[in-house]
């Protein structure tokens, strides 16, 4: 490990990290921020990243969904609480799912106040720009830090028709810098940037004081995340911005293999396996 390796290591908080801490890292080191579903994942994630996301993309993940939409609060409570029980230093955020943040400012703190408080995370993550600025306000005058989230929205995947990526022609540009300008003037702590060409990432990160966390947005931003599935390969198909890290999918389904042969030919359990009568004693 190199000496600026371990400077940036160690210069992590040693509790747990707040939405002010994040906020704080804009300009500085990097944020490293990936998602987490179950307490296994998060306590091993948890070493390693400063922000950890209990994605609405859950639904897609585990559940087998064909998009976020039909994902609903008791889900992300249910998950959020097993994210909290891994995570120590890296801090919480819960996504609010479709339909429960939209309709009035007043939901929207009504619902996010019960995620944070029936989970212990530290702070909520919304959808939207210009639009959602005063509930965005609202709820961060009233105690919850927000994670923003501007760019490709996946929630509103069928109004945009699709997932494709935004601000590839610079007519495209100014509605998303308004967004997140939006965003972060009404008290957003940072903001997500999804799926956008890489000189409109760099504007957008320049245009806010907040932190910038691009996904498929390019290095331009001052953070990254991806979806821990996807970063580590458990499925066959692989979006664009996303790097893989591992294989362990294929590795998962080797070892399954592995294990069906043995069954059938009865090589497992082995006797090493088994467990021996008692030797009975006088």
């Amino acid at each position: 490990m190199s000496t600026t390796d371990k400077t940036v290591i160690d210069a992590r908080p040693k509790r747990q990290a707040t939405a002010k801490n994040i906020a704080e890292m804009k300009g500085t080191t990097p944020i490293v921020c990936l998602t987490a579903y179950i307490t296994p994942m998060a306590a091993r994630l948890d070493k390693h990243c400063d922000l950890l996301l209990v994605g609405d993309s859950v639904g897609m993940v585990l559940y087998g969904m064909e998009s976020t939409l039909g994902v609903d609060l008791e889900t992300m409570i249910r998950h959020g609480r097993a994210v909290c029980r891994g995570a120590k230093q890296a801090l919480v955020v819960i996504d609010m799912p479709f339909g429960t943040y939209e309709e009035s400012k007043e939901q929207a703190f009504r619902n996010a106040a019960r995620a944070l408080s029936e989970t212990g995370a530290g702070a909520v993550k919304l959808e939207g720009g210009l639009e959602m600025a005063e509930t965005v306000k609202f709820l961060s005058n009233r105690g919850i830090p927000v994670l923003g989230h501007v760019g490709l929205m996946p929630q509103s995947v069928h109004a945009h028709g699709g997932y494709a990526a935004r601000g590839r022609s610079e007519d495209e540009w100014q509605p998303i810098i308004n967004d997140a300008k939006a965003i972060a003037d009404a008290g957003a702590f940072a903001v997500v940037l999804e799926g956008v060409a890489e000189p409109l990432a760099r504007e957008v990160t320049a245009s806010v004081p907040c932190p910038v966390i691009g996904i498929g947005a390019s290095n331009a931003c001052d953070g990254q995340i991806l979806v821990t599935e996807d970063m580590l390969g458990l499925f066959a198909i692989n979006p664009k911005f996303v790097k893989r890290f591992a294989e362990i999918g294929r590795d998962i389904e080797g070892a399954i293999e592995g294990y069906s042969r043995e069954v059938r030919s009865r090589a497992f359990p082995g006797e090493e396996h088994t467990y021996k009568m008692r030797k009975v004693s006088g």
